[in-house]
């Protein structure tokens, strides 16, 4: 029976065979048949690109390793990964730095334009995570990862009245998202204790767009004047894009009368205010699960006092052109542009 290769024997082969030597000579150095050789360059090879964008076949000892355990669990073949690794170094770049999903990393791969040697499922992406196929990719990367809460979406009597109109009372079409032009309202609070400042975070319901401006503090009077800034940033276009916005009981949204009250056009509205039954955060569901994506560069708990307009406005970006599975991998950006484009 032949011998088998340890890691230290494919770390070994790697350094040799970058080194320029040949296969019968590694063979020679590990004892082993040259066809043991061939085989392993087989499974541990991939793609190089250099700095000179010329590209070469090498042979990776970790890749190798990894596909030998995984083929030694009885898991399968070898791993169609392992033969593009563009494709795999790709996956990282999006999962580890730019905080994609996995969902959102394969379908920037197929709107990226570029022609990787092979294609993997969502499913077989998450089975190479869960079993360590990747060099610098683990579930730690992972945004969201197992089964989330369901919520039992009873519709709650209201123990108290809120300072405005109650979501019971809000237009049937706000709820299909059919419509464009239709917000939810939070806050998105630091550090407890630590953090005076506050995000106020806003999501149309039907692109999902976000916007997020930082407040000074948690104060009903300051999320007015932030609206004050936003409608006279829009002037004439805000009713059309804010027809209503739907907030929570918090006390930084009491003021409803200075919240609708137009800066621009004394006496008139500049947009419908409604109220979620309290406790009922799942009301407002659109904009929880854009805070998640916020808390993915502002962990929960961390102090953003420091944070400059210049990183919230990144972040922003960030969202906005991020591809949503719910959006059939679009981003809120690109919907939101065809929106506006509807008004003008």
């Amino acid at each position: 029976m032949g011998k088998h290769l340890t890691k230290n024997d494919r770390i070994k082969m790697e350094t040799m065979l970058n080194s320029g030597h040949k296969v019968t000579e590694v063979a020679a150095y590990l004892h082993v048949h040259r066809s043991t050789i061939y085989r392993e360059i087989k499974r541990g090879e991939y793609t190089h690109r250099n700095s000179d964008y010329t590209e070469e076949v090498r042979y990776s000892s970790d890749l190798g390793q990894k596909n030998h355990d995984w083929n030694a669990q009885g898991k399968g073949r070898s791993l169609k990964i392992g033969n593009d690794m563009p494709l795999a170094e790709y996956i990282e770049d999006k999962i580890v730095n730019d905080k994609y999903s996995p969902e959102a990393a394969l379908a920037a791969v197929t709107q990226s334009g570029i022609e990787f040697k092979t294609s993997i499922s969502v499913r077989t992406l998450y089975r190479y995570i869960d079993n360590g196929i990747f060099l610098k990719l683990t579930n730690k990367d992972l945004p969201i990862k197992g089964k989330r809460k369901k919520h039992n979406k009873k519709v709650k009597v209201q123990k108290r009245a809120s300072a405005g109109e109650s979501i019971e009372n809000r237009p049937e079409e706000v709820k299909d998202r059919e419509t464009f032009g239709h917000w939810e309202m939070d806050t998105v609070k630091g550090k407890q204790g630590i953090t005076k400042s506050c995000m106020l975070v806003l999501t149309e319901r039907k692109t999902r767009d976000e916007i997020i401006i930082k407040m000074p503090d948690q104060k009903a009077a300051s999320v007015v004047e932030a609206l004050d800034r936003l409608e006279r940033k829009w002037g004439d276009m805000f009713p059309k894009v804010f027809r209503s916005i739907t907030v929570d009981n918090g006390v930084e949204f009491a003021d409803y009368e200075g919240l609708e009250r137009s800066v621009l056009r004394d006496g008139e509205k500049r947009t419908f205010l409604f109220y979620c039954h309290p406790y009922s955060s799942w009301e407002r569901g659109t904009n929880e699960n854009s805070n998640r994506l916020i808390r993915r560069h502002i962990p929960k708990g961390e102090d953003f006092e420091e944070k400059q307009d210049k990183d919230i406005e990144y972040i922003e970006t960030w969202i906005n052109n991020y591809p949503r599975g719910i959006l059939g991998f679009k981003t809120s950006a690109q919907l939101f542009e065809e929106e506006i484009k509807k008004l003008a």
